[in-house]
C-alpha cells in the first residue's frame, strides 16, 4: 500500500502483522485496519407461510470480483454512515429499493427492527491487486409480495437477479466465502 513513508518519504517503511505500518525515520503509525461491510439476505415469505416456499434474493455480480457469481446486496459502508446507513444507501444504489418500513409506523419504527442482524464473517475483498479485509455483517429484512420487477437495477454493479427456494441455491456459485457461510447459518436457524 505504501512505498514510502506519508510522513516523511522514507523508503523504510515496514507493514507487519499484515496490519501495521511503521518508519523508523520519524515513528510514523499507520494500522490498517477492517473496512466494514454489509449484505442484506432479503426474504420474500411464501402464501402457505412455510420457510421452504420462501424466496430468498441474490443478485449477480456485474463486475469482479466475482462477476457472474452470486452476492446479496449491499456493499462498503462510507465515511460519515453509520452500518444502517450504509446498508439502506448500498440497497438504493444497487436496487433502486427502500425496505418495507412499516406504513403507519414510518416515523417511529428504527431501522433496526426492520433489518435483523444475523451473522457476521471476515472477508478479503480482492480488487485491483490489494486485499481489503473486511468485517461483514449480514442482516436480513422481509418484504412480503416483491418481485423482481420492484428492482431497478444499478447495471455496473449488478448483472442480474435470482429469488431461489432454499433447495435451489448452488453454494458453489458464492462470489464471496463469508457470504456463503451467512447465507447457511441464516438456513441453518429457521
Amino acid at each position: 500500500m505504501f512505498n514510502f513513508c506519508p510522513s516523511c518519504a522514507s523508503k523504510k517503511i515496514t507493514f507487519t502483522d499484515g496490519k501495521v505500518f511503521r518508519c523508523p525515520d520519524c515513528n510514523f503509525v499507520y494500522y490498517h485496519n477492517n473496512a466494514a461491510a454489509t449484505g442484506c439476505l432479503i426474504i420474500v415469505p411464501a402464501a402457505d407461510g412455510l420457510p421452504e416456499n420462501e424466496r430468498l434474493v441474490f443478485t449477480v455480480r456485474g463486475k469482479d470480483p466475482g462477476a457472474g457469481k452470486l452476492d446479496l446486496p449491499g456493499g462498503f459502508v462510507d465515511h460519515g454512515e453509520g452500518i444502517y446507513e450504509g446498508l439502506c444507501r448500498e440497497l438504493q444504489e444497487e436496487l433502486g429499493w427502500t425496505p418495507p418500513f412499516p406504513a403507519d409506523k414510518c416515523r417511529n419504527t428504527a431501522v433496526a427492527d426492520v433489518f435483523k442482524l444475523f451473522s457476521s464473517f471476515h472477508n478479503v475483498y480482492h480488487y485491483k491487486g490489494f486485499d481489503y479485509n473486511t468485517c461483514d455483517m449480514y442482516f436480513y429484512v422481509i418484504a412480503h409480495g416483491l418481485t423482481p420487477q420492484d428492482f431497478k437495477l444499478e447495471a455496473a454493479e449488478i448483472s442480474g437477479i435470482q429469488f431461489l427456494k432454499r433447495n435451489e441455491i448452488n453454494f458453489d456459485e458464492f462470489a464471496f466465502e463469508s457470504t456463503k457461510k451467512a447465507v447457511k447459518v441464516y438456513l441453518e436457524s429457521v
